[in-house]
């Protein structure tokens, strides 16, 4: 069962990327004509992302900060997501359009096809975040049990508008889906659908229960998720 989901799952990844090719490769092509224009070189970020648990890769972005901005810290330091905050000075003027429209994260469709992540899954960890993480809340190997993604059920609520246990419980509800042989390719298309619509405004984000519910699809296995806090299943010497 639990190969077969993969399959599936491998299967709307390639189909969606690649139908879809027609729309993104020139709106990548668009954007990183703009960042040449408006913010100069380097046209695109590289960084050793973590995809799973003792797997990394180096993965793609459109430049969407000033040079080096990796090594200046602008975050809520409450989050250990580390997730920029949206009005720091560190974007460039095109960068915070395209970073507020998600095309920065397009390159990463090569990832997809590559086979090293999903369109939809838990996004991939910084070396601090992941350590970060680990130290406060054990183990996260949970979040992995389906493939790194470029979005998922946080990003339907809002990357600022959850805590970082309210984000790990998300994306561990989503894995749990797959591991457990309830995922359905719907589950997929719909949280991909609703995140393109809230990008653009056309549909308001959704309440952390909601996105929760959006996960199972079944109301009882809901209410059951919804009291559960995040608790990892595994020591941390697994990951660290």
């Amino acid at each position: 069962m639990r190969r077969l989901i993969v399959v599936r799952k491998r299967l709307f990844d390639v189909v969606v990327i690649t139908l879809a090719a027609v729309v993104w490769v020139p709106v990548v092509l668009l954007a990183a004509l703009a960042v040449l224009l408006l913010s100069g070189r380097p046209i695109f970020y590289r960084s050793q992302r973590w995809v799973g648990p003792g797997r990394a890769i180096e993965m793609l972005k459109l430049r969407v900060m000033v040079p080096d901005a990796h090594t200046i810290k602008d975050h809520d330091a409450s989050d250990l997501f580390l997730n920029t905050l949206p009005d720091s000075p560190l974007y460039t003027p095109v960068g915070r359009v395209l970073d507020r429209l998600g095309i920065n994260e397009i390159p990463q469709f090569l990832h997809v096809l590559q086979g090293h992540m999903s369109i939809v899954g838990a996004r991939p960890l910084t070396d601090d975040v992941r350590d970060a993480l680990v130290e406060a809340h054990g183990a996260i190997d949970d979040r992995w049990e389906s493939p790194a993604g470029l979005t998922g059920l946080p990003q339907l609520v809002g990357r600022t508008a959850l805590t970082d246990q309210q984000r790990l419980q998300l994306e561990c509800a989503y894995s749990r889906l797959v591991m457990e042989g309830g995922y359905r390719i719907r589950t997929d298309f719909m949280i991909l659908l609703s995140t393109v619509l809230i990008t653009f405004g056309l549909r308001k984000p959704m309440t952390f229960p909601e996105a929760l519910a959006f996960a199972t699809l079944r109301p009882t296995r809901v209410r059951q998720l919804a009291s559960q806090s995040y608790t990892p299943s595994r020591d941390v010497d697994a990951v660290a």
